[in-house]
């Protein structure tokens, strides 16, 4: 005769309420879709896919395209990660395997301190200290190493004024440098001290112990930590508003003003006096939500195959 166990009333309505948490998020999903697609139905009528490749943005003549917003979104995300992806796996690698042990609070303390501030404080930073360092230093330097290199010397044409793509990619990857950082440190810690020990024990050196040890370890969960910055990079609004401009071309130097997806909503939503005007803007932010899609969609795929060549 089977047992038959009676459910414990508490843990029913436990389930029940963590199922309806896990299944709200893929309804409030569908609903930012649904609001996106159907305010955005009368452009995707009036300039279907060719929204996606037109360089047009004139609000006077009603001619909406995507392609200066997707292009400044795409090159400030890339430059950032460019950046940033170095500095916070260095952090991480000193902060686990270097740093002397009174050192490790106050700079992982300080990590996480940079990804509580808001963004636009760094917006505000970036006007009003960054971009004169930028304008007056750096960008001039930059410029003068690069002129008599091929190709290179395109990226740096034009006046260095501080309110450009670099500087944007700057403010960006210092906002993302902390999460990177933390989850590389998280997962660094994660290395079986046995296994770094007795790579000392046969003479490999500190750098050998990080090189073919602790990094190759720690992949999946670095990897993880770059995807959320990813994340993070490209939906960033305000710091970025602050020093990229709002420049609706495509621009070949680092030095010239842009505009992204995030800011051109940011700056044009008020301003949107028509109605086709403002559902171009909410065609803008659907191809936004889909490149966020697809990106991270892309980014699960390769984790969740690196996860499964890891666990063989």
């Amino acid at each position: 005769m089977a047992l038959q166990f009676k459910k414990n009333p508490a843990d029913i309505v436990f389930s029940t309420t963590t199922a309806i948490a896990s299944f709200s998020v893929i309804i409030f999903i569908i609903g930012i879709l649904y609001v996106l697609i159907s305010e955005s139905s009368p452009a995707i009528g009036r300039f279907g896919i060719k929204f996606l490749a037109s360089t047009d943005w004139n609000p006077v003549k009603e001619s909406f395209g995507a392609l200066t917003n997707i292009y400044g979104t795409i090159i400030t995300t890339f430059l950032s990660l460019l950046i940033a992806i170095p500095v916070a796996i260095g952090i991480a690698i000193f902060v686990t395997e270097i740093s002397p042990n009174f050192l490790k609070g106050p700079v992982g303390a300080a990590i996480e301190l940079l990804a509580a501030i808001p963004s636009i404080i760094y917006g505000m930073w970036g006007l009003f200290t960054l971009s004169p360092i930028m304008s007056k230093h750096v960008e001039p330097f930059l410029k003068k190493i690069s002129a008599d290199i091929p190709f290179v010397s395109i990226l740096f044409q034009g006046t260095p004024m501080g309110i450009d793509i670099l500087t944007a990619s700057v403010i960006l990857s210092i906002m993302i440098i902390p999460f990177t950082a933390s989850i590389s440190r998280d997962s660094f810690n994660l290395t079986p001290p046995i296994i770094k020990e007795s790579a000392y024990a046969i003479g490999a050196t500190k750098w050998e112990v990080v090189k073919n040890i602790v990094i190759p370890y720690s992949k999946i969960g670095v990897f993880g930590g770059i995807v959320l910055s990813l994340g993070r990079a490209i939906g960033e609004t305000m710091a970025v508003a602050f020093v990229l401009g709002n420049n609706h071309r495509i621009a070949t130097s680092l030095l010239d003003a842009a505009a992204t997806i995030t800011v051109t909503l940011a700056n044009e939503f008020a301003e949107a006096d028509n109605d086709i005007y403002l559902s171009s803007l909410f065609y803008l932010a659907l191809v936004l939500f889909v490149m966020s899609f697809i990106t991270l969609a892309i980014a699960k795929y390769f984790l969740l195959k690196a996860e499964r060549k890891y666990s063989r």
